[in-house]
């Protein structure tokens, strides 16, 4: 359990604790009291003010039913008297999940003021539900409870002020009012109290949690708190209140033992914050509170009885020595604090020594030393994200308790998504809780652990998770490293220069749950040992220099498995034909291997199949996964018609069909329910523009590049307003670019190149946003694209999103007529400008210096005339221009960028000869100078030699 979780729980056992009491006088059965009629009167008005209540929690709440009220659902009655005097309706669902889903579990309603009926009411537990009513405000009859001692309304999605009336409930000894996260996003507002002075009147208040509740203007909150001196646990997380400096003479709070103002904003001195003093404390969290700078005081030392400090987040810089006496303290948490220097000489060295949970992630420690083998009773050790040089240890194979052990740079990562969330498995010194994870330990090239795995990590037999990827780590594993390691489940070696050898009959070690080997070596041969990891859900074996074919225990043994990547291999044969059997399979990755023939029918469950870059020759009859979202294809030898079984693919989000050889028209009752990419290009296509795609109108990307597709673009593609990326170059496309293509917002990336476009370029240009500089509108969160961009004379390769980065337009090689818009220019964000090869005329608008991103201009072979526009010096990012082949004249343009190349490179040509041939220019240069090639540093002049030199 993470330190924060368990904080948080000791606050639901410390409002446990305070209501626990009233229970002792209540039944609801057996010999005692009927409920009193008029309290049952009450409580189903109560009901009536429910307007749905999605899991029955008052169905027993019926007149017709149970007479008795005290036998009804959530209802605790006095059993000499009958009164009601507790209601526990906190939502049934509320503990089993983090965020609820109200629409599913949560009552809808309000509260009814028939509850004031209820005198003897000690406890009102309404929490989790949404019972705001139709103002949304906490009600103010609530405070006309006298004998109320317990009241929980929290995550109730209130608004506006705490009312002061709550201040009448003197006898209360536990109040929760917080409002969750997902409460505060979900209605865009929550609580707030400028003035919480009626606190002062509930002297018997031990449990106060206002989290969420916003406190920004509440100038005297730690004077009011201090004035509670019953109150031992204080919850204040995420108030927002001015400081936590404020002068306090006497301090009250000498019970106060959990104490969390965590996720604030102080900023301020730590050692000017008033909590120090409060020497009751074992619990506290200041967690994110963003800008505590230095170290805390030495008043610190003085906590005796701490046993949890999460300190994380802030900006401590070095360790305070006062933090050697905090001999009782078991959990530390001191991440993201820019520490630096010697830490654990400063940690509490007691005997016996109580740290069990140390938390250093996010710093810049250099090294793990020796003597963290003098803490025994370490169960989670979290140093990950630091700056970890040298060898680990053998002193870490004392820690015989250690269950959590995190050395990494990162998480491990699967094509993008997290799949391996640090979180042990469990805590308290079971058999099944270790976690080990001494992974890409590099901030910088050098900042990586090196050397062999200790054989001493052996000792470590709770052992569950083991994770030492992407570090310099070196030598053989074999089955003799893990042979006492028998609870390992999860084992993550990638990114290595490990050689990993286990005996094919090895089957009596462990069993695997996840499993990571990229880029260390197991081949040539298909590890054997595999098959006997039956319960393995995760398995990355990508990379690692396996030559062989995929054996025939492939799709029984790993049955189980949900995620597998056997990406950059040299597998080679067929797929095995039953693979349907694989139904835990939900992504599978064997890309770039050497795999042949027909793809078989697929598990019913996939979502994700990338089988790019083999060899492979044949659709299937019958796809067999109707709920697949991403299918890569692409880079293979697909021949022929795609078939009409791809019309099965209903969810399809992603498909990628580049680079093959498929052709004629596609099915047209492909029509996915709402698909991202669509890639298509080079193949061999033919037929208008696809009319499936009207109905795409959520399509970020559409590629038909390097097509035979033809006739005119319709004009519904203007519908498309989602489109970001649109390529259509190399094929034989006709008339006019559509007007209604500058509906598309959205777009950063047109291609038409390579066409038989004509007519003139759109008006109206300026309604291309995403073309202007800070506006590029994606939030597509994919990392498997395939795309190549023609710019700066040369084709780059994007696998990623940085092709949304490449805010380009290239209309080139048509038949396009008239001048350019001057709109074009307003498009300030473009990298890349090709309207090079097409009959263009007019002039050059001189506001063209206005484009500030430009890196690459091409306007060659069009019949523009006039001067070349002056204000070309303005293009300070310019490092591709090709102005040539046109009538144009005037002076070369000076200053900036030009400036630079013109000086730096006419020496590549000699022949001196004017700029243009027609104009003579009061100076000369030694070169025509048609084209200037600049990429990064590397700059080159071509020399035309194609010139009428009359």
């Amino acid at each position: 359990m993470h330190p924060t979780t368990k904080l948080l729980v000791l606050f639901c056992i410390a409002a446990a604790a305070v209501s626990s009491s009233t229970h002792a006088a209540v039944t609801g059965g057996g010999d005692a009291a009927l409920c009193a009629p008029h309290e049952r009167e009450a409580l189903l008005e109560f009901k009536r003010g429910i307007t749905s209540d999605p899991t029955g929690q008052l169905a027993s709440w019926r007149r017709d039913g149970e007479q008795d009220c005290c036998r009804w659902r959530g209802v605790w009655c006095s059993r000499r008297t009958g009164h009601v005097r507790e209601l526990h309706l906190r939502n049934v669902h509320a503990n089993n999940t983090f965020l609820i889903d109200d629409s599913e579990t949560a009552p809808v309603g309000q509260i009814s003021p028939s509850l004031l009926s209820l005198r003897h009411l000690v406890h009102l537990d309404l929490s989790v539900q949404e019972l705001q009513g139709p103002t949304g405000h906490v009600p103010e009859f609530l405070g006309s409870f006298k004998k109320m001692r317990y009241l929980n309304l929290s995550c109730i999605p209130f608004i506006g002020r705490v009312p002061p009336h709550l201040g009448n409930l003197s006898r209360l000894q536990s109040l929760d009012l917080s409002q969750s996260n997902h409460v505060f996003l979900s209605y865009g507002a929550h609580l707030s109290s400028t003035d919480i002075s009626w606190l002062t009147r509930l002297p018997m208040l031990r449990y106060l949690n206002m989290q969420y509740v916003n406190l920004s203007l509440a100038t005297d909150w730690a004077r009011v708190v201090n004035t509670l001196p019953s109150l031992t646990a204080l919850c204040l997380s995420q108030c927002s209140p001015q400081s936590a400096n404020q002068s306090l003479p006497h301090h009250n709070l000498t019970n106060l033992e959990d104490l969390d103002l965590s996720e604030n904003y102080f900023v301020q001195p730590s050692a000017s914050c008033w909590f120090w003093n409060i020497t009751s404390l074992r619990h506290l969290n200041v967690r994110w509170s963003s800008n505590l700078y230095g170290q805390p005081p030495s008043a610190l030392g003085g906590l005796k009885h701490l046993q949890v400090l999460i300190y994380s987040s802030n900006r401590m810089g070095t360790m305070t020595p006062s933090m050697r006496n905090l001999c009782n303290l078991e959990i530390l948490d001191l991440s993201e604090n820019f520490l630096h220097g010697n830490i654990f000489e400063m940690l509490p060295r007691c005997s016996p020594n109580k740290l069990t949970e140390l938390h250093l992630e996010y710093n810049y420690v250099t090294g793990l030393p020796r003597l963290i083998g003098e803490f025994v009773n370490i169960v989670t050790l979290d140093m990950s994200n630091n700056q970890l040089t040298g060898h680990i240890p053998s002193e870490i194979g004392m820690l015989n308790k250690l269950a959590y052990l995190d050395l990494s740079n990162g998480f491990p990562y699967v094509r993008n998504e997290v799949i391996a969330p640090r979180t042990p498995i469990v805590f308290g010194g079971s058999k099944k809780s270790a976690y080990m994870d001494l992974s890409n330990n590099s901030q910088t090239e050098e900042n990586q652990l090196i050397g062999p795995i200790p054989s001493e990590i052996g000792r470590l037999n709770n052992l569950a998770y083991m994770d030492l990827s992407g570090n310099n780590i070196g030598g053989v594993v074999t089955e003799e490293l893990f042979a006492n390691l028998t609870s390992l489940e999860k084992i993550y070696l990638a990114d290595n220069s490990l050689k990993v050898v286990v005996d094919p009959e090895c089957h009596h070690l462990f069993s695997l749950i996840g499993a990571s080997f990229a880029s260390c070596h197991m081949g040539p041969l298909f590890p054997a040992w595999l098959k006997w990891q039956v319960g393995l859900s995760y398995l990355d074996i990508s990379s690692a220099g396996i030559a062989d074919r995929l054996p025939d225990w492939f799709s029984t043994s790993f049955a189980n498995v949900s995620i597998m990547i056997v990406s950059e291999n040299g597998i080679n044969g067929s797929l095995p034909t039953n693979m349907k059997v694989m139904t835990s399979l939900t992504r599978l990755y064997l890309d770039s291997n050497q795999l042949t023939g027909q793809i078989p029918q697929l598990p019913v469950g996939l979502d994700i199949l990338d089988l790019s870059r083999n060899s492979l020759s044949g659709f299937p009859s019958n796809f067999g996964a109707p709920y697949i979202l991403e299918l890569k294809l692409y880079s293979n030898l697909l021949t022929g018609h795609v078939p009409e079984s791809i019309c099965g693919l209903q969810g399809l989000g992603i498909l990628d069909l580049s680079n093959n050889h498929l052709e004629g028209e596609f099915p047209p009752c492909f029509q996915p329910t709402d698909p991202w990419i669509l890639l298509f290009s080079n193949n061999r296509f033919t037929g208008k523009f696809p009319s499936f795609v009207q109905n795409f109108k959520g399509l970020y990307i559409l590629d038909l590049s390097w097509n035979n597709f033809s006739g005119r673009l319709p004009l519904w593609i203007g519908e498309l307003v989602n489109l970001e990326v649109l390529r259509l170059s190399h094929n034989m496309f006709s008339h006019s670019i559509p007007t209604t293509v500058t509906n598309l917002t959205r777009l950063v990336h047109l291609n038409l190149a390579s066409n038989s476009m004509s007519g003139v370029i759109p008006q109206n240009l300026s309604s291309l946003i995403g073309m202007q500089m800070g506006n590029s509108p994606t939030s597509f969160p994919s990392n498997t694209l395939n795309m190549s961009v023609f710019t700066k004379g040369q084709e780059l390769n994007y696998h990623d999103t940085r092709i949304f980065d490449m805010v380009i337009i290239d209309i080139s090689s048509n038949f396009l007529t008239g001048g350019i818009p001057e709109e074009l220019v307003t498009l300030h964000g473009i990298l890349s400008l090709n309207l090079s090869w097409n009959d263009l005329s007019g002039k050059i608008s001189n506001k063209i210096g206005a484009m500030q991103s430009v890196e690459s201009l091409d306007l060659s072979r069009n019949r523009f005339y006039g001067e070349i526009p002056q204000s070309l010096s303005n293009l300070s990012y310019l490092s591709y221009l090709d102005l040539s082949y046109h009538d144009l004249s005037g002076t070369i343009p000076s200053g900036g960028q030009l400036d630079t190349l013109y000086e730096e490179y006419t020496h590549l040509c000699t022949m001196a000869i004017p700029l243009f041939v027609d104009i003579l220019f009061p100076i000369t240069v030694q070169t025509t100078v048609h084209q200037i090639i600049m990429f990064k540093r590397q700059v080159e002049i071509q020399c035309s030699s194609t010139l009428d030199l009359q």
